[in-house]
Protein backbone atom coordinates (compact mmCIF):
# COMPACT_ATOMS: atom_id res chain seq x y z
CA UNK A 1 0.00 0.00 0.00
CA UNK A 2 2.86 2.30 1.07
CA UNK A 3 4.63 1.74 -2.19
CA UNK A 4 1.53 2.24 -4.73
CA UNK A 5 1.29 5.84 -2.43
CA UNK A 6 4.65 6.71 -3.27
CA UNK A 7 4.41 5.46 -7.22
CA UNK A 8 1.07 7.46 -7.11
CA UNK A 9 3.06 11.00 -5.87
CA UNK A 10 5.69 10.09 -8.22
CA UNK A 11 3.65 10.27 -11.02
CA UNK A 12 1.88 13.05 -10.35
CA UNK A 13 4.78 15.17 -9.90
CA UNK A 14 6.17 14.04 -12.96
CA UNK A 15 2.95 14.95 -14.69
CA UNK A 16 2.79 18.48 -12.84
CA UNK A 17 6.59 18.78 -13.95
CA UNK A 18 6.10 17.86 -17.20
CA UNK A 19 3.24 19.93 -18.22
CA UNK A 20 4.49 23.52 -16.28
CA UNK A 21 6.22 24.60 -19.03
CA UNK A 22 5.46 25.51 -22.54
CA UNK A 23 6.61 27.50 -25.71
CA UNK A 24 4.19 30.86 -26.55
CA UNK A 25 3.06 31.53 -29.94
CA UNK A 26 3.87 34.93 -31.64
CA UNK A 27 0.49 35.48 -32.03
CA UNK A 28 -0.22 34.69 -27.99
CA UNK A 29 2.42 37.28 -26.81
CA UNK A 30 -0.25 40.24 -26.95
CA UNK A 31 -1.91 38.64 -24.62
CA UNK A 32 0.27 38.11 -21.86
CA UNK A 33 1.88 41.39 -22.24
CA UNK A 34 -1.04 43.52 -20.84
CA UNK A 35 -1.34 46.48 -18.31
CA UNK A 36 -1.01 44.32 -15.61
CA UNK A 37 2.20 43.08 -15.97
CA UNK A 38 3.45 47.28 -16.64
CA UNK A 39 6.00 48.82 -14.59
CA UNK A 40 4.43 51.62 -13.46
CA UNK A 41 1.90 52.28 -10.19
CA UNK A 42 -1.26 50.90 -10.19
CA UNK A 43 -4.23 51.65 -8.52
CA UNK A 44 -3.13 49.62 -5.25
CA UNK A 45 0.09 50.74 -4.85
CA UNK A 46 -1.05 54.48 -5.31
CA UNK A 47 -3.44 53.72 -2.57
CA UNK A 48 -1.00 52.31 -0.86
CA UNK A 49 1.66 54.80 -0.96
CA UNK A 50 -0.92 57.24 -0.14
CA UNK A 51 -1.99 55.94 3.39
CA UNK A 52 1.62 55.04 4.10
CA UNK A 53 2.76 58.65 3.35
CA UNK A 54 -0.15 59.42 6.20
CA UNK A 55 0.97 56.90 8.81
CA UNK A 56 4.32 58.41 8.81
CA UNK A 57 3.08 62.19 8.96
CA UNK A 58 5.89 63.16 6.21
CA UNK A 59 2.61 64.62 4.32
CA UNK A 60 -0.61 64.83 3.71
CA UNK A 61 -2.64 62.73 1.98
CA UNK A 62 -2.34 61.60 -1.45
CA UNK A 63 1.31 63.42 -1.16
CA UNK A 64 0.08 66.76 -0.03
CA UNK A 65 1.80 69.46 1.18
CA UNK A 66 4.62 68.04 3.12
CA UNK A 67 5.84 69.29 6.58
CA UNK A 68 7.60 68.30 9.39
CA UNK A 69 4.82 65.78 10.94
CA UNK A 70 4.77 67.98 13.86
CA UNK A 71 2.13 70.46 12.55
CA UNK A 72 4.72 72.99 12.09
CA UNK A 73 4.63 73.79 8.53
Amino acid sequence: MRRRIYCLSILVLAGAGSFSCTSVKEYQKNKINDAEMALSNRKVEKTELSFQSYREGSSGANSGKSGGGCGCN
